[in-house]
């Protein structure tokens, strides 16, 4: 299987200005050197505190703001190397659901607006050409397609959610972003919606990206996931692997904070201790070790690399990697000196 989004390198820095002639002082390191793969029908999820750069990393995956460096590949495609127009045309293929369905969909638009905006920007569709593709697109998402000529605040948070689904749907994209599908709706409408995912991109031989705070979510739909922490990626690869055996301390502390069926109050739920430090001036070393109850003093001058763990999984952590070479380094330096 070939891949869809091939991710090289990639930084996002955002400059920080003071002083009357607002020189650039500092940069916040919102997303720093990261690299990752998906292949075409993957589900890949994205996880990890707020403020670790998931949404950044995403909105410069797509090019809505520009990276500070490296590559991203789409389609065969280098995305930082089209034309405006070439762009344009791209966007077709890659589309969002928002998190919030309530926001994201406009109050005075009819659904059958909402909907067709796509096909009438992107495609040219003219009114009466759209309608039946916007019935049908309702239909496909579960909703009854006189719902075109109601407005949004006529829905439940659910059905609204499916509206967002049936836009992203109308131009057959390939790749669909869903960022926290699942946080602003009831329990019952979350599996109705995750289901209805599931069946649309068997249907369709859709990818997605999943942006979520809730691994349950992750843990159910994703085929890989990528675990970011201040910028970095910590632990990526194959779900069932992580899931079953979560190798960095940052993973596990994130999945011990998961309430079960045996969690009887709230003392009984892992918390991670400390703030996440500041993306500005990130800690030396590895930028977990701040709060990583399993710390050493190499974790506090010598940064991980991201290696492979077996086939299928990368850490980024000097507890789970061979860090003899860097022993060794540290020890030809102190002899030369």
């Amino acid at each position: 299987m070939s891949n869809i989004l091939e991710i090289k390198n990639l930084k996002k820095y955002f400059p920080l200005k003071s002083g009357f002639f607002q020189k650039v002082t500092a940069h916040v390191k919102a997303v720093d050197d990261v690299s990752m793969e998906i292949e075409k029908g993957e589900i890949l999820g994205l996880v990890g505190e707020s403020g670790c750069g998931k949404t950044t990393l995403v909105n410069t995956v797509l090019n809505l703001i520009e990276p500070t460096a490296g590559e991203v590949v789409f389609d065969g495609k280098s995305m930082y190397k089209l034309s405006k127009n070439e762009l344009r045309d791209m966007r077709k293929y890659i589309q969002i659901v928002f998190q919030d369905p309530f926001w994201s969909l406009n109050p005075r638009m009819l659904v059958k607006d909402i909907i067709g905006e796509p096909l009438n920007v992107q495609a040219g569709m003219n009114s009466v050409d759209m309608l039946p593709k916007v019935e049908e697109l309702l239909e496909m998402v579960g909703l009854p397609k006189e719902g075109a000529f109601k407005y949004p605040h006529e829905f439940s948070g659910g059905q609204r959610q499916r509206i967002a689904i049936a836009r992203a749907l109308a131009l057959m994209p390939k790749l669909i972003v869903l960022d926290e599908p699942t946080s602003s709706i009831d329990v019952v409408s979350q599996a109705q919606i995750l289901d209805l995912l599931n069946n649309l991109k068997e249907k369709f031989d859709l990818t997605y990206i999943v942006i979520s705070h809730d691994l349950s979510v992750v843990n159910y739909m994703a085929d890989k996931i990528a675990v970011m922490y201040l910028g970095k990626l910590v632990e990526y690869g194959d779900s069932r692997t992580i899931f079953k055996n979560p190798r960095h301390p940052y993973t596990k502390a994130l999945f011990d904070a998961i309430p079960d069926v045996y969690t009887e109050n709230i003392e009984d739920i892992a918390t991670l201790e400390g703030n996440v430090p500041s993306a500005i001036n990130p800690p030396k070393g590895c930028r977990f070790h701040t709060r990583c109850p399993k710390s050493m003093d190499i974790c506090k001058t010598h940064e991980p690399e991201l290696i492979k763990q077996g086939d299928d999984v990368k850490v980024a952590c000097h507890l789970v990697n061979d860090i003899r070479g860097i022993k060794e380094e540290e020890a030809r330096n102190k002899h030369a000196g």
